[in-house]
């Protein structure tokens, strides 16, 4: 009888791998080598991008909080002492976008003329409505753009997300609080964390490496910030997902050396983390980023739905690892595509799946506005530490 991963690899070189069987040759692989490794990394809430998700975040529920119906499309750019704001804007309301900015970089803790980047910055802004030709569409209850969207879940989690990327969130969460709370009281704003996880049998099995970058005072040595990052944040952090690491295997600014983080640092810009926003990797990435766009743009509403969707599936055991997969052209009101992935891991036919997704949310347009209940300032919030996995947002509920 043929070697099926033979026949695979004649398949590869030959150009005719359809996708079925390259599912069926890496679920293959995973049980016959028995072991694998995935990694993940998030960012503190005061890294340069995302001081910028939080900007463009900040004005969009600015925005919503006088007009829900408004029309927002914001990027944000942030550099030495400088930041620029544009886009599209349209709606009914007065907001002062430089102090939503000035606001934002105050809370996040650029209070300090040392970092070259502060709420005393320089604001540039360029905003100006939306082209008519995109609004035709999306006030006929269109999408505001064309795209595809890719929402995730899997068993592995109670949140039903990754390993990886809930623990590297749950890292840098832990990094910004012990900064604020002055409990590592030598740390600056800004900072990464990444995480290996190590798979057996497709499941996780235990944390092999977690890497931390973060900023600090010049007067204090490397070898103190590691110890005192292991003991407040790693050890704590890894403890709640069942996990843990030997000092030896936590590296801490792979340089030696890092005092300046920041903008001054490392120019920022709006939308530029979206694998840190969605499922670190573990999951394909849709057409757009997120954050400084109101739910009309499909790039947002449609990946928060895909996200519903594909939770519930997971949820409701219909299967253990659930991809949905949605698509739009501008001014379309219905999906153009709508479809799921279970990866052989499905407890149920394709067709009860698809049924499933079809009774619990109305993919128009209008039907993710309506029901996840979008048109309202939520946004912030999502700007840091990941757009999935928390219950506070709607598109994390479960029928």
């Amino acid at each position: 009888m043929p070697d099926p991963r033979g026949q695979c690899a004649l398949s590869v070189i030959e150009g005719k791998l359809s996708t079925s069987l390259l599912r069926g040759f890496f679920e293959d692989m995973i049980k016959s080598n028995g072991i694998t490794t995935f990694t993940s990394e998030s960012v503190c809430a005061g890294h340069p991008d995302k001081i910028c998700d939080q900007i463009s975040d900040a004005i969009l529920d600015a925005v919503l909080t006088q007009d829900r119906f408004g029309h927002v499309a914001c990027e944000t750019l942030v550099g030495f002492n400088r930041v620029v704001i544009s886009g599209e804007i349209t709606a009914n309301a007065k907001v002062d976008f430089k102090k939503v900015a000035r606001e934002q970089i105050r809370r996040l803790g650029y209070t300090d003329s040392i970092y070259n980047f502060s709420d005393k910055s320089l604001i540039d802004l360029h905003i100006h409505e939306q082209s008519p030709e995109i609004s035709v569409g999306v006030d006929h209850k269109g999408a505001g753009d064309q795209g595809m969207q890719f929402g995730y879940a899997c068993s592995e989690t109670k949140e039903l997300m990754p390993t990886a990327i809930m623990i590297a969130h749950a890292l840098t969460k832990r990094m910004d609080q012990v900064r604020e709370e002055k409990l590592v009281p030598y740390l600056r704003p800004d900072g990464k964390s990444q995480i290996t996880v190590e798979y057996e049998n497709g499941k996780p099995k235990k944390v092999l490496q977690v890497v931390i970058a973060i900023p600090h005072e010049e007067s204090v040595k490397l070898n103190k910030v590691k110890k005192d990052i292991y003991n407040a944040v790693v050890m704590p952090v890894l403890e709640q997902f069942g996990y843990k690491i030997d000092i030896k295997d936590l590296i801490v600014n792979g340089t030696g050396v890092w005092h300046h983080g920041g903008p001054a640092a490392d120019c920022g810009v709006t939308g530029r983390k979206i694998v840190v926003d969605g499922y670190g990797g573990y999951a394909r990435v849709g057409g757009g980023a997120f954050s400084g766009k109101d739910p009309t743009k499909v790039d947002r509403s449609g990946a928060y739905a895909a996200r519903y969707l594909a939770k519930n599936i997971v949820a409701q055991k219909l299967a253990d690892r659930a991809e949905v997969r949605l698509a739009y052209f501008i001014g379309a009101k219905k999906p153009t595509m709508q479809d799921v992935e279970t990866f052989g891991t499905a407890k149920k036919s394709h067709k009860v799946i698809l049924s499933f997704m079809e009774k619990i949310l109305d993919t128009s347009v209008a039907g993710i506005l309506k029901g996840l209940d979008l048109q309202r300032p939520i946004y912030l919030p999502t700007a840091s530490y990941g757009h999935f996995g928390r219950e506070e947002f709607p598109w994390e509920r479960i029928v």
